[in-house]
């Protein structure tokens, strides 16, 4: 049975057309073995080394995979991350599918690493958010962790995160959490807050979060004075790295970024040919 992991990799290789490499089949001769070697072009933080093993594995079984680093392992400008050999047609044909995934996930787990610096001392966590690429979420959730953030909901399902639409169908804050508290005692509930009038309302239900959405610090602090130590307090909107550790500085518990798994840019990652044997 093929893991999610395994789809996502066949997926990813039948949209290259992996296995007919027209390039590759005419200028390398089929029974053309070398070695190649992963670098890092930039300095970060690594994550997807385990999708990336099993995409040349999955290209071809011949192709030896030497990772001389590992998921969550930072690396400099130069470093030799994985020594790579076997066919050179295989090895080239698996070259952009296993660095597709392993910039764009180095790329988030280097972003949430820039933030876990910057809240440093403070014992804020960087949560993540559901703003993810549809079928990558878990992979994507997953370097959150190898940047040394934190997974907020994976799914729906997961857990209770009452935003502004729900308050609005349902009437009230005080409403929701009662509602969401009779569906299921199990789950932990979580209301959005925009306005300090909301979080009144929110500590008199004690919700098990609640998340001050777009407010600045200062008002941040003055929550943060209200809400008892029982409730854990999030704060999320427009939370940059220019600004995360004035956040953290009011004594809340997590911010949540979304930006970290949305917007952040790919490792620059190179795979180059070292040597070939004909």
């Amino acid at each position: 049975m093929q893991t999610i992991h395994s789809q996502l990799i066949q997926i990813a290789l039948d949209e290259d057309a992996a296995f007919n490499d027209l390039t590759g089949q005419a200028t390398i001769a089929a029974d053309a073995t070398g070695c190649a070697r992963i670098s890092a072009k930039a300095a970060g933080v690594l994550s997807g080394l385990t999708v990336a093993d099993e995409v040349f594995a999955k290209v071809d079984s011949g192709i030896a995979r030497n990772w001389l680093v590992k998921d969550g392992d930072q690396v400099a400008t130069g470093d030799t991350v994985c020594e790579l050999t076997g066919p050179l047609r295989a090895l080239l044909a698996a070259e952009r599918t296993a660095l597709n995934f392993l910039q764009h996930l180095s790329g988030i787990a280097t972003a949430t690493h820039s933030f876990v610096e910057k809240l440093e001392g403070t014992g804020c966590s960087v949560a993540d958010t559901r703003k993810t690429t549809p079928g990558l979420r878990r992979l994507e959730k997953q370097a959150v962790i190898h940047g040394g953030g934190i997974n907020h909901r994976i799914n729906l399902e997961s857990g209770m995160l009452i935003k502004e639409n729900h308050i609005e169908a349902c009437g009230s804050i005080s409403d929701a959490i009662q509602a969401c508290r009779s569906q299921s005692h199990d789950i932990w509930v979580e209301v959005e807050c925009e306005t300090m009038a909301e979080v009144h309302e929110a500590i008199n239900a004690s919700p098990d979060i609640i998340l001050l959405d777009n407010m600045g610090p200062e008002t941040v602090v003055l929550a943060r004075e209200l809400v008892p130590t029982s409730i854990l307090l999030e704060a999320s909107g427009n939370i940059t790295l220019a600004n995360a550790r004035d956040y953290a500085e009011t004594g809340i518990d997590r911010i949540a970024i979304g930006a970290i798994t949305h917007s952040a840019p790919s490792l620059d990652l190179s795979m180059r040919i070292v040597s070939k044997q004909q």
